[in-house]
């Protein structure tokens, strides 16, 4: 008899409840979520010789505990959190909860045979996008320090600082400040100060670009090959795609990315409206590409200018664009997905 266990993570604790092929609830426990923890709970679960696991929230809070399962060998999907309480409403009538019965209703939302993702080893795609935020939280880091500098020197040099402002250009500024007072003297240390911390991430970002810059390379994508995407594009995109797979299709991808526009029909009016939900990140990915082929000739500057020749405005024709990269990007996904490197990694 195949069992089902829900598994419902916290920080300090992993609620699991296992029911059987009817939905009838067998057993249920709580471990706690550290080694030992882990250790207990694979014990606990060679009661059931066959089963299946269903983990709330796999990519947050119980990505440990899912990792550590299928680094066992076990069969893993991942159950949204939205859905385990949909399943409870409809279960009991009313919101009534608790870690005991959120695993259970975590296995039922499994069991009851909704299409979920099958929780996978980490792949290379990982990587990058561990690499690709690091960088990102790097220069939203190096902007706020240069928007600190810009205040100091505004108030030490007349006329202020350039816009674009470098760790080297303030520097130079700064020699040529003699401050005049006790206020004046700590502007400029608290300005040195800021200066040193930009080098610093200048060298960080630098050295990061280098690092997504070989993984790229390592992991054989052809994405790349795509006018107006680079190694930190193409990292972007691969890290906040991960697997192509749990897309069937390129109208699904095309939905995930914001670039499908939404049916808005009523009756014998057929219309649709620009979609704001799915994953505005690879959204923003799309969009920098799509200015990049506009702008510089490219095969996709051909297609927007036919839209336009139809009697779209700029804006609906950069959409039809970055809908048609969307299909694009699909398909370099799906052909490196065979790539022996993305599935090794």
């Amino acid at each position: 008899m195949e069992v089902l266990i829900g598994v419902d993570p916290h920080k300090a604790t992993n609620a699991v409840a296992a029911v059987n092929e009817r939905g009838e609830l067998l057993e249920h426990a709580d471990f706690a979520a550290n080694r030992a923890g882990l250790r207990a709970l694979k014990r606990w679960a060679k009661r059931f010789p066959e089963c299946r696991w269903a983990v709330e929230g796999a990519s947050g809070l119980g990505h440990s505990v899912a990792q550590h399962l299928v680094a066992c060998a076990k069969k893993v999907v991942d159950v949204p959190a939205k859905l385990s309480a949909r399943i409870r409403v409809l279960s009991v009538g009313n919101e009534r909860k608790n870690d005991r019965l959120d695993a259970l209703y975590i296995a039922l939302a499994a069991w009851r045979g909704e299409r979920l993702r099958e929780v996978k080893e980490e792949e290379h795609a990982t990587v990058l996008k561990m690499l690709s935020e690091r960088r990102e939280d790097l220069v939203e880091e190096r902007t706020r320090a240069l928007n600190r500098l810009h205040r100091l020197l505004r108030d030490l040099v007349p006329g202020g600082a350039p816009n674009k402002l470098s760790a080297d250009e303030a520097a130079r500024a700064l020699r040529r400040v003699r401050p005049r007072s006790v206020p004046e003297r700590t502007r400029r240390g608290l300005a040195w100060e800021l200066v040193r911390d930009v080098r610093r991430l200048d060298r960080l970002i630098s050295e990061l670009g280098r690092r997504i810059y070989e993984a790229i390379k390592e992991s054989g994508t052809s994405l790349t090959e795509i006018f107006g995407v680079g190694p930190l594009l193409a990292a972007k995109i691969i890290g906040r795609v991960g697997t192509i797979a749990r897309f069937p299709t390129k109208g699904h991808f095309a939905s995930y990315t914001g670039t499908a526009p939404i049916e808005a029909s009523s009756g014998d009016i057929v219309r649709h409206r620009l979609s704001r939900v799915g994953d505005r990140q690879l959204n923003a990915a799309l969009h920098i590409i799509a200015i990049c082929q506009v702008r510089h000739g490219a095969e996709g500057r051909d297609y927007y200018q036919r839209k336009l020749e139809e009697g779209k405005t700029r804006r609906e024709a950069l959409r039809c664009l970055k809908r048609r990269l969307s299909d694009v990007v699909f398909k370099r996904l799906s052909a490196d997905s065979d790539s022996t490197i993305f599935a090794a990694a």
